[in-house]
């Protein structure tokens, strides 16, 4: 089971950016973001069930919005009214068949 991620980049602060995740299989129980900023340590971002339940973290809730697209097994980020401490390296992650698979990271970088 392989996840690419895509979708990073430079934005200013105020700006959207899409990040996507795209699964080599089907059939995932759960689908996360996770990120890690420069010195920092990785931390969950938000999360979806395949029920389609969503839990983020209180730093991105309302600017955040986690999806899927099961018929791609895709899992989305939109991320509005960025701010540069969203600056991080993002990473998904995938939860199916009992285990937990990552997927490379994504850069995103928010400028003042």
């Amino acid at each position: 089971v392989q996840l690419q991620a895509s979708g990073g980049g430079l934005v200013q602060a105020g700006g959207s950016l899409k990040l996507s995740c795209t699964a080599s299989g089907s059939g995932f129980n759960m689908m996360s973001w996770y990120r890690q900023a420069p010195g920092k340590q990785r931390e969950l971002v938000a999360i979806i069930s395949n029920l389609g339940s969503t839990e983020y973290v209180d730093s991105v809730k309302g600017r955040f919005t986690i999806s899927t697209d099961n018929a791609k097994n895709t899992v989305y980020l939109q991320m509005d009214s960025l701010k540069p401490e969203d600056t991080a390296v993002y990473y998904c992650r995938g939860f199916y068949s009992g285990n937990w698979y990552w997927g490379q990271g994504t850069e995103v970088t928010v400028s003042s």
